[in-house]
């Protein structure tokens, strides 16, 4: 029964993942298409990757793009993974209720959480002075996202190591700074590297709380994607897309790389 059925899950398997793919392999192919309009295909060039690049509107939104994903991966991997291993690590009152609003930033949706933040950085502003539109709210706005899901990746990666091998610490006479760093850090390390790498590619694709929460110049290149394909879909908007997929995933197969495994040093 089981091979009279397995052809047939096969070719639906094909149809999804190209229903799914499909689009993106035409954007990669159109990259590198000669004609600058319309879909057909006239004759191969990557003029349209030297352009993109020699164009200071878009170097100028690359730079935007990988500061902030930089800055706000640094911050969120530092406390979302002392988030993550407090969680682990100790018990408190009300920590279950924690957990699950841990969970509220990746599970609401974006368009909610960019309108809170722009109201929250407009009352701020009118009664403070502070936050105003700019590189730094954007920052601010990509880490209280970016930490949720760095606090759950390594939350995950310390419940799956044995206890005993803590306990084993402790019995060679290892003190708690020791356990942590020499333990605990290392066991931990694939899934902080996940974790980040994961807040790195969020941060990089990001555009509606980006949108939002951006200033006159701090324009990001899924702003700038955006307001340029409103004038029409150009080659170099396919080649800017096309470097956005292939950095994202870069990141994604070096997170399932870090993930994956399983090897710690854990010595004294």
């Amino acid at each position: 029964m089981s091979r009279s059925i397995s052809p047939w899950l096969r070719w639906i398997s094909y149809g999804i993942y190209g229903f799914l793919y499909l689009p993106i392999l035409l954007i990669v192919v159109y990259s590198f298409n000669v004609s600058r309009f319309g879909v057909r295909w006239t004759g191969f060039t990557v003029d349209w990757y030297l352009r993109l690049f020699q164009n200071p509107t878009t170097l100028a939104a690359t730079l935007n793009t990988i500061t902030l994903a930089v800055v706000s991966t640094a911050i969120s991997t530092v406390l979302g993974s002392l988030l993550g291993y407090g969680l682990y690590r100790y018990h408190f009152p009300g920590k279950k209720i924690f957990q699950l609003l841990m969970y509220l930033p990746v599970i609401i949706p974006d368009i909610v959480m960019a309108i809170g933040l722009l109201l929250f950085y407009k009352f701020v502003r009118t009664y403070t002075g502070l936050f105003e539109l700019g590189m730094s709210t954007m920052i601010l706005a990509h880490v209280t996202f970016q930490i949720a899901f760095v606090a759950i990746v390594v939350r995950s990666r310390l419940l799956a190591v044995d206890p005993a091998l803590e306990e084993a610490a402790h019995d060679l006479y290892a003190d708690s700074w020791a356990t942590l760093r020499y333990v605990v850090f290392p066991l931990a390390l694939p899934g902080i590297v996940a974790g980040a790498l994961l807040a790195f590619t969020l941060s990089i694709d990001d555009f509606v709380i980006s949108f939002f929460t951006s200033g006159p110049t701090s324009v990001t290149l899924p702003i700038l994607i955006y307001s340029s394909v409103r004038r029409g879909v150009t080659p170099e908007i396919n080649a800017l897309s096309t470097v956005i997929i292939a950095v994202t995933v870069l990141a994604i197969v070096i997170a399932n790389r870090v993930a994956g495994s399983r090897k710690a040093s854990t010595r004294f």
